[in-house]
């Protein structure tokens, strides 16, 4: 365990270089961007906390006693966001990637792609339950103050997103069916993707090859999240789908891991005619921290560069940084056996309009412990330390308490 320590050490480095000799700051500009990071609210928009490995004899071991596709999800998820920190070389890797990324808080992952009410409890479930299994390395906040105390503490938090809205199996009325926002707002889950890439009842997804928009059952919907207190995410949504969201929502709508349309053709990204009605509904855009939907270099500098054509067109008050990513501690260890499985329905990733190989060096250097090399980008790149910190967390701060706001 201490080469496998090693290591990670050595990664984590490598890649803090890398970053550092793409953006070659001036010693006053790195200096000053790592304290700003270190005392401004560091929110991660949409993300994963650090996570484990999976062993390939995990793998070798379901498959031997024919485990099913979904049983063979649930254990491997199991695995990679809770076991593994049963071993203690790992939970201190794990402290580590954190201390590394100075990330106070993540809206995190915690529902798998879709709507389905059982499968999205899976991996709930596990978020609920770390912060309670392991309080020492950081707690579940429901409250956006609950997150600033935590900082305030020293410690750092989880805020819960799901990749869908809970919708039963069978719709005997709309209002039975939004009676499910309550539950799942009092499980402490405060946004949800109102598609993930393919149409469901609400609307279009963005890898759709039409874009019908909002149906009336999705506005509706979008009503009871403004009442419950949970954010509409469009980030998965097609773009008349967000569109129409964000124009009929009270209260604040977000696109919380995406990139600018006008600087990327991934499906992904969003139009400025969207981003300008997230900014009308008081939202934010939050800039993810994967190669091929920032295309460009694909480095860090991409990063950089859409958060500067945000900033400049639509200001740095709906700004924010969602990097829709995370990191692994402990090395890959290959099993005997290789499992495939077709995609699950909801995935639906069509081939890009222009394909882009990304590399490993791309990911690297944006990995999640080069978080405080983001803000020191942002120094150089001339955003005030106001301007900044909104970037880092302010925003998000703000629409989770506008959307919480009278709950």
């Amino acid at each position: 365990m201490q080469e496998e320590h090693k290591f990670m050490n050595q990664h984590f480095e490598q890649c803090r270089q890398l970053a550092l000799e793409i953006l070659k700051p001036s010693k006053a500009e790195l200096t000053h961007g790592l304290e700003l990071h270190q005392d401004a609210l560091v929110w991660d928009a949409y993300g994963f906390a650090p996570s484990g490995e999976c062993p390939g004899t995990l793998i070798d071991q379901m498959l031997e006693e024919g485990a099913g596709r979904d049983e063979r999800i649930t254990r491997y998820e199991q695995y990679l966001q809770v076991d593994f920190l049963r071993d203690p070389a790992l939970f201190a890797l794990y402290r580590e990637a954190w201390e590394l990324s100075g990330v106070d808080c993540v809206f995190q992952n915690a529902g798998v792609e879709g709507n389905s009410i059982p499968e999205l409890l899976k991996r709930l479930s596990r978020f609920t339950y770390l912060p309670d299994r392991y309080p020492e390395l950081y707690q579940r906040a429901a409250f956006p103050s609950q997150v600033e105390a935590a900082k305030a503490a020293g410690r750092r938090a989880l805020y819960l997103t799901t990749n869908g809205v809970c919708l039963p199996d069978f719709l005997r009325s709309e209002e039975e069916a939004l009676e499910q926002l309550t539950v799942f707002f009092q499980l402490g889950v405060r946004m949800m993707h109102l598609t993930y890439n393919r149409r469901n009842l609400i609307g279009d997804g963005c890898a759709e090859p039409n874009d019908g928009g909002l149906s009336s059952f999705g506005r509706n919907v979008v009503a009871a999240m403004n009442r419950t207190g949970i954010i509409p995410d469009v980030a998965h949504s097609g773009q008349r789908t967000s569109l129409e969201a964000a124009l009929c929502s009270t209260k604040p709508v977000v696109a919380s891991h995406t990139v600018a349309g006008a600087l990327s053709k991934h499906y992904r990204g969003k139009s400025d005619e969207v981003i300008r009605a997230i900014v009308k509904s008081d939202g934010y855009v939050g800039v993810c921290a994967i190669p091929w939907f920032l295309r460009r270099s694909g480095m860090i500098d991409s990063l950089l560069d859409h958060i500067d054509y945000l900033v400049e067109n639509f200001g740095a008050a709906h700004v924010a940084i969602g990097t829709d990513n995370g990191t692994r501690v402990g090395e890959v260890k290959p099993g005997l056996l290789k499992s495939k499985a077709r995609p699950i329905f909801e995935q639906f990733w069509t081939p890009p309009i222009d394909p882009f190989d990304s590399t490993p060096e791309m990911m690297n250097s944006m990995t999640w412990t080069n978080w405080p090399l983001f803000t020191v980008g942002l120094v150089q790149r001339g955003h005030s330390d106001s301007d900044i910190r909104k970037i880092l967390g302010g925003n998000v701060q703000r629409v989770a308490s506008e959307t919480v706001k009278g709950i």
